[in-house]
């Protein structure tokens, strides 16, 4: 007859169930992943999916019963590394919002606003391009498939276990989350810089003729040269892409260092 002890049971589950909390913590909060188009259902099928291939693979973890008052403290940390990990690694497409932002309010475009699901709030059209520009990137550059292999080596680097991580990792993650202002700022910086010139001839061309109708001739003109410049600009964005995105697994992989101390 088989018998099984709980001592057992409990290694069986916290093998399980502690890697489990970490990966479906970082499908709910990675972009890509965490799509509102994308159903719960096939995130949870997805994350129990990645612990069963993960499980055999991970280090012996604490012998912590996962229905403990220490075993759901294990619980909440690792929910919380995996919040962390996903945060780290939307500031690159967070990036991407504000330089949409910015080139939608220099072409006089902030007004034309649509309702985005995924941010549950009203989005530039811009921004909203940009985003879904961004993600095509993102697959296609099999970022989809490196975040997982991070997310496989964080339990390695950071394993499961009773003691808390380092509170410089929350530190790390606020010094990371101040480049999504400057990558955007980058980003829109060609078209800021025509936009710029643009208004600036124009100012000299209501001032050498006053009786011009500046408001009817200038929207037209910088709109215009806002497409045109964002046209050119489409063949380097995968290049761009390429750097912005190690800038975010760079992110990620210092939360995970500053964690582990």
């Amino acid at each position: 007859m088989i018998s099984v002890s709980s001592a057992q049971l409990d290694a069986w589950l916290g093998l399980f169930i502690f890697p489990l909390t970490r990966i479906l913590a970082l499908l709910a909060t990675a972009p890509v992943f965490n799509n509102a188009a994308l159903p719960v259902r096939i995130r949870l099928v997805t994350g129990l999916a990645i612990a069963l291939a993960l499980a055999p693979a991970l280090p012996a973890p604490a012998p912590i019963p996962a229905g403990s008052w220490l075993g759901l403290a294990v619980i909440g940390e690792q929910m919380l590394i995996g919040v962390m990990m996903g945060f780290a690694l939307r500031i690159t497409f967070v990036a991407l919002d504000v330089a949409g932002e910015l080139i939608g309010l220099q072409m006089g475009l902030s007004f034309a606003t649509f309702f985005d699901p995924g941010s549950s709030g009203e989005t530039p059209v811009i921004a909203a391009f940009l985003g879904l520009l961004t993600a095509l990137i993102f697959l296609a550059m099999n970022g989809h498939l490196l975040t997982l292999t991070l997310l496989a080596e964080s339990f390695t680097l950071l394993p499961v276990s009773a003691t808390p991580f380092h509170a410089a990792a929350l530190s790390s993650l606020l010094t990371a989350s101040a480049m999504m202002f400057s990558l955007g700022v980058m980003l829109a910086l060609p078209l800021i810089t025509a936009l710029l010139v643009t208004n600036i001839s124009l100012g000299v061309l209501a001032r050498v003729a006053p009786t011009l109708n500046l408001f009817a001739v200038g929207f037209p003109v910088t709109l215009a040269l806002g497409f045109l410049v964002l046209l050119l600009s489409l063949p380097y964005i995968g290049d761009a892409m390429e750097g912005v995105f190690s800038s975010g697994f760079t992110a990620m992989e210092t939360v995970l260092r500053a964690a582990a101390g």
